[in-house]
């Protein structure tokens, strides 16, 4: 048996024996990418892998272009990354559909910080929910930049009115990385508030998303 294949082994006994808080980042990738590079092994590889990329977030989220183009990873390898990528969402939208009630701005966080933060684009999403605060359905609406001009009222409207929606929540990033809401914000969000009043539906809050951090407006009372 090669090294690189000995050396992939021991992360994969050691989820069976342990469990995955056992192990790093590079070492849950190496159970994921199975041989390394060269003479590289496959912990050192995936090591290298989440040096160049700038983190385990920035790899998963990165096009399947870019990742085609890096040294040692194949299709294989690059389908294997994006498959992960997708399953990480899948079972987070069946957590969320099934069991979470989105009763404050700390319940909201995890979701759309996964859903919004890698994003290079500015987009304006909504979180649609049930009278218990469970999400129905997500929706990435507008994309750009977020100001009165670029927001149409009646698509948020249609879509609240679509989807039966008791209330909802606002999310939308900023690629800068500052979460700090600007003035196009607050208004943005009090004429959508007041609009969406006249049919029924709550505004429970709107979440700014910047480089690791959330802003929420009604954690600031800006609702």
């Amino acid at each position: 048996m090669e090294y690189t294949e000995q050396k992939a082994l021991f992360p994969r006994e050691r989820i069976i024996q342990r469990g995955t808080d056992a192990l790093s980042d590079a070492e849950l990738l190496a159970v994921l990418l199975r041989t390394g590079n060269g003479s590289l092994g496959v912990v050192a590889f995936a090591e290298q892998l989440l040096q160049q990329r700038g983190g385990l977030r920035a790899l998963l989220d990165a096009a399947e272009k870019t990742l085609l183009g890096v040294s040692g990873l194949g299709p294989a390898k690059v389908a294997a990354i994006k498959a992960t990528r997708a399953l990480s969402d899948r079972y987070l939208w069946a957590v969320c559909e099934r069991e979470q009630v989105f009763n404050s701005s700390a319940t909201v966080r995890p979701y759309i910080q996964n859903q919004l933060c890698a994003r290079r684009q500015e987009i304006f999403a909504v979180l649609l929910l049930d009278s218990q605060n469970r999400l129905i359905a997500y929706h990435e609406l507008f994309f750009g930049t977020i100001d009165c001009a670029s927001v149409h009222p009646r698509e948020v409207l249609r879509c609240a009115i679509e989807q039966n929606a008791a209330a909802i929540i606002f999310a939308h990033n900023h690629p800068s990385g500052v979460a700090e809401p600007s003035q196009d914000d607050i208004r943005v969000t009090k004429k959508l508030k007041n609009l969406l009043r006249e049919i029924g539906v709550r505004v429970l809050d709107h979440l700014v998303v910047g480089s690791g951090e959330i802003t929420s407006f009604a954690d600031r009372g800006l609702l």
